[in-house]
């Protein structure tokens, strides 16, 4: 007997079977046995334990997404050096300044940020 072409994706579509089976199941199965002590407290909005102040619907402010892309800047910046820190020794000096032109960039970049006053939260 000839094996499908398809079998090799038997086991990815079990896993993703099994994804959609829990991903309904575990929601369904604590509605059920979970408990249900609703109360006034409880019910009200509250964001990092105090009241909610505000309408839900206000405008931030820019320096706000501009801090937020610097971090993920940074985080994308630490994920590259990881594998590089890791083969330091087989990159050689062409490697070393490599890592070292993306670490000026990236360190030129904040400094201008920082001068536009982008991180500064008291204006």
């Amino acid at each position: 007997m000839t094996p499908s072409p398809l079998s090799p994706y038997l086991p990815l579509a079990v896993v993703l079977l099994l994804a959609g089976v829990m991903g309904v199941a575990i929601p369904f199965i604590t509605s059920l046995l979970g408990p249900k002590r609703p109360s006034a407290i409880k019910s009200t909005a509250f964001e990092a334990g105090s009241e909610s102040s505000g309408p839900a619907r206000q405008r931030f402010a820019v320096k706000f997404y501009v801090v937020a892309l610097l971090f993920i800047v940074f985080d994308v910046e630490a994920v590259f050096m990881y594998p590089w820190a890791v083969n330091f020794q087989a990159l050689g000096w062409f490697g070393y300044m490599e890592m070292l032109v993306f670490a000026v960039t990236l360190v030129v970049g904040l400094i201008y940020v920082w001068k536009k006053g982008a991180l500064d939260w008291e204006s």
